[in-house]
């Protein structure tokens, strides 16, 4: 028989599986095939092939191969658990972004008992075993092998009709629908990170379970790596370093809403000026819209049938109100003060507004996760006719602002999902798909396309932006939106007099600011370049003879719009020097007799390299240089990697 594999014909005999395609291919380790996809079903490597089938493999590399291998090695986890506490209960173990997780009722363990469960994962995966795939009749059929788990059982109660599967390795089974492993031995590393508590089902309203988090790799030397990764990561940790450099806190009284100290808040005006100033560049206009409108226009928006759950409501005067969890209806009610003509389009107005989310406690994560947050949105209204114009401006924005930073991106366009799950007539989805497609193929750069990704709304273009560890971050998006607008009965006065409904973009390039400014923490690891520094330079007197003088440079540095401060304490001048050190001050500059003699100042760097003596007037003009062009590079910090 025959099969095709990247579209080239390859004989095999009748009978054969995809392991025997793959090691006929060569591909016999998890970084060239794991599992394999035939007319878009994953499967088995162990799965007999018929004649004609055209064959894609998927590895380590991917991230579906990704999935395959961490949801094995979960299963895997969940037998060492089982071997050692034969009285606890399995319940969810899924792959997630970096490894897995797996669930546990009745389970009472501490982290001391991690490196003995690790253990018995290893023991296992030395036994070799191989994972079985056993398909049920049906649901009773299924609920009698997993009797003993009413977890399991509610599982597969509400699993739509169709094949319930299990996987079995040795003395364990579990409920899955796979594929998986061919064998337990391609998991050459396997590491367990921690432990925590997990409601089921993230409902606070059920029990408690105890969730273990693992990874796993194919190769030894990636585990090294990765655990290198993590430690850096650490390092990182924008909740550390926002601490450590008082830029920002997070207190019990407000969970979930960060509090903003005077240096954070000196980057979040900083942050926001340079954003504003490219937006009137552009043509922007900014509103501000009411924090807490009433219950109909969330009716009307659809957020109060949809979204209800995430969102903080108050009753005033016997009437209902919504804290908005977005800024978008508070826009299209302004849209609607004014008549419209397509002479003024395409009108852009941006918000940088206060938005409220209610997120699962357990689900908080420092400025990543928040429960108050500042989006920074614009809403475009345009004529067909416009939109790969205004996609591409806004393409150039993003990359403008992003490239600031020294943060790389991909693009990925998501089109419509079914049909019947959408609004919009089939040719308001071409036009509008069409538009995205056609300035993403004149941008030039590489993107993904994610078929049946997009909105109920419309099509949309997700940005992802690349730090320094090389992680990626959802932050901008480009959406087409025909929902609002018709919601709303937006129009605008056509050439003919005639009314017509306006295409409207939605579009964020920060996202989220305090996300953002988390992520800028990360990426620079509290390192920030002068001109988002909230304390770049720090005058060191030598002794108190010298504070005077300390005092004049430090007003000549302020004079070109650059913070810094005097430390006169009784310390010593190396203790003086490791505090700005730690505080991650870029220029530290020393005054002592011979620079009050000589007027200049004595340069020492972030990087620690001392500079020695220089004049005030170099420095200055080097350090206004850096800050008005904003420069990841510091003119004076060689070693030191933005």
């Amino acid at each position: 028989m025959f099969v095709f594999v990247n579209d080239e014909k390859i004989e095999l005999e009748d009978e054969s599986t995809g392991l025997d395609l793959a090691k006929k291919l060569n591909l016999t380790t998890p970084e060239k095939a794991i599992a394999m996809v035939i007319d878009g079903t994953e499967y088995d490597l162990i799965k007999k092939l018929n004649n004609n089938d055209k064959v894609e493999f998927l590895s380590f590399t991917q991230r579906e191969g990704k999935d395959i291998f961490w949801h094995s090695s979960a299963h895997v986890l969940a037998q060492a658990v089982l071997r050692l506490y034969p009285n606890a209960k399995p319940t969810i173990g899924p792959p997630i972004e970096n490894g897995f997780f797996y669930d546990f009722a009745d389970l009472e363990i501490t982290e001391e008992d991690l490196n003995k469960i690790e253990k018995e994962v290893k023991k296992i995966i030395a036994e070799n075993l191989k994972p079985i795939r056993v398909e049920f009749k049906n649901k009773t059929e299924a609920k009698e092998a997993f009797e003993k788990n009413t977890y399991k059982k509610t599982l597969i109660d509400e699993f739509d009709e169709g094949v319930i599967s299990a996987y079995k390795q040795g003395e364990f089974s579990d409920l899955c629908r796979g594929p998986h492993l061919t064998a337990l031995t391609k998991i050459k590393a396997f590491k367990i990170l921690k432990m925590s508590g997990a409601y089921w089902r993230g409902d606070s309203k059920n029990e408690m379970l105890t969730r273990i988090y693992g990874i796993s790799f194919p190769d030894k030397n990636m585990l090294k790596d990765y655990l290198t990764f993590l430690e850096e990561a650490k390092k990182r940790d924008h909740k550390k370093i926002g601490k450590a450099l008082s830029l920002y806190g997070f207190l019990e009284e407000a969970p979930g809403m960060p509090f903003f100290y005077p240096k954070g808040l000196y980057m979040w005006d900083t942050l926001l000026e340079y954003l504003r100033s490219l937006l009137t560049d552009k043509g922007y206009i900014e509103i501000k819209t009411p924090i807490m409108l009433k219950k109909e226009l969330w009716q009307k928006s659809g957020h109060w049938d949809f979204y209800r759950d995430n969102m903080y409501t108050s009753v005033v005067e016997e009437k209902e109100f919504a804290i908005k969890p977005m800024n978008c209806p508070g826009c299209m009610l302004y849209y609607r003060t004014d008549m419209h003509s397509y002479r003024n389009l395409p009108l852009k107005v941006s918000e940088i507004g206060l938005v409220h989310r209610h997120e699962a406690s357990g689900a908080l994560n420092g400025l990543f996760r928040v429960r108050a947050f500042h989006q920074d949105d614009a809403h475009v209204f345009m004529t067909p006719d416009q939109i790969k114009d205004q996609i591409l401006e806004i393409l150039s924005l993003l990359e403008t602002i992003y490239m600031t930073f020294g943060l790389s991106y991909k693009l990925e366009l998501s089109t419509r999902p079914e049909k019947e799950k959408t609004i919009g007539t089939d040719e308001e989805w071409e036009i509008a798909t069409k538009g995205l497609k056609d300035a993403l193929d004149e941008w030039g750069r590489s993107y993904v396309i994610n078929e049946g990704d997009g909105a109920f709304y419309g099509p949309k273009i997700d940005i992802h932006i690349k730090d320094a560890l090389n992680r990626y971050w959802q932050c901008g998006t480009i959406q087409l939106d025909m929902s609002l607008p018709e919601k709303f009965d937006l129009f605008y006065i056509d050439k003919d007099g005639s009314q017509k409904r306006p295409v409207m973009i939605h579009r964020a390039i920060l996202g989220s600011v305090e996300r953002f400014l988390g992520i800028l923490t990360e990426h620079f690891a509290g390192n920030f370049p002068i001109w988002l520094s909230p304390l770049p330079v720090r005058i060191i007197a030598v002794a108190d003879r010298h504070v005077d003088y300390a005092n004049e440079v430090c007003s000549k540095i302020k004079e070109i719009d650059i913070p810094c401060d005097v430390d006169s304490s009784n310390e010593s001048v190396s203790k003086k020097v490791r505090n700005a050190q730690l505080l991650k001050i870029n220029y530290m500059l020393t005054v002592g007799d011979k620079e009050v003699e000589n007027s200049t100042i004595a340069l020492r760097t972030r990087d620690n390299v001392v500079h020695g003596e220089m004049t005030l007037s170099k420095f200055l003009e080097k350090a206004a240089l850096e800050k008005n062009e904003k420069s990841l590079l510091s003119p004076f910090m060689t070693s030191e990697k933005k």
